[in-house]
């Protein structure tokens, strides 16, 4: 999180970050807040529910790791660097909009 709060005005929209229940401590949270100074909403399954459940922020990032992996080049990690990989991330993206948009 250090690293993305160095990119500056790349990340300037960010507000919030959604992390799993897993995250869930005060001392993280804090650290958050006071460096970055962004909000950290923690998704938590409801306590009543003892089977699969449908959590809306998660769905949001799992649907879209599903998109990702029909991209064959996204499947596995061949890159070496970063910026290859966050390259064709934009490429798969770019191809799905294009499909929708079609």
């Amino acid at each position: 999180l250090k690293r993305v709060k160095d990119m500056g005005t790349q990340v300037s929209r960010l507000t919030t970050i959604w992390a799993d229940g897993g995250f869930d401590g005060p001392s993280f949270m804090m650290w958050v807040m006071d460096v970055c100074r962004w909000i950290v909403q923690v998704v938590l399954r409801p306590q009543q529910t003892k089977s699969f459940v449908v959590l809306k922020k998660r769905w949001v990032v799992e649907r879209t790791f599903g998109w990702l992996m029909g991209c064959r080049r996204l499947v596995r990690d061949y890159e070496l660097l970063p910026e290859t990989s966050e390259t064709f991330i934009y490429l798969a993206m770019i191809r799905i909009m294009i499909r929708r948009l079609a």
